[in-house]
This record gives structure tokens, C-alpha cells and sequence, in this order.
């Protein structure tokens, strides 16, 4: 497992360290879930940009969309 150091100003620190505590978690889990959240929401956005991109405009309503899963 590898270890990441992170340099922040000792105001800084104590808010982290205190959402962490009213998270219930360690601070590593608390910044770890904050990576891979970025991480998730920057993927989230690229794949809607290219949906944007790809969107040729056609809209179906809810009983079009049913119909074609025969619901």
C-alpha cells in the first residue's frame, strides 16, 4: 500500500480533521473519498459533454419509452 503526503496550513487541517470526525471516519478514508469523488465527478462530466456532443436533438415521452420496453 502506498503512502501520500499532503502539506495544508494548520487551519486547514483542523477542518479536516473535524468533517472527518463528523463523517465517522479516519482522515486518510475521509481524503481518499474525496479523491475518487473528484475523480468520479470529472468522468461524470467528460461522459456528458460527449452526450451533449452526440445528442441529436430526438426526444421520446415516458409512453414512448415504455412502449419500446413493452412495459
Amino acid at each position: 500500500m502506498s503512502t501520500m503526503t499532503m502539506r495544508i496550513d494548520d487551519v486547514d487541517a483542523a477542518v479536516v480533521r473535524k468533517y472527518a470526525k463528523f463523517e465517522g471516519k479516519t482522515i486518510s478514508d475521509f481524503i481518499r473519498d474525496a479523491v475518487f469523488e473528484k475523480i468520479e465527478t470529472q468522468d461524470d462530466l467528460a461522459a456528458l459533454r460527449a452526450a451533449v456532443e452526440e445528442d441529436d436533438g430526438t426526444r421520446y415521452t415516458h409512453a414512448q419509452v415504455l412502449a419500446e420496453l413493452g412495459l
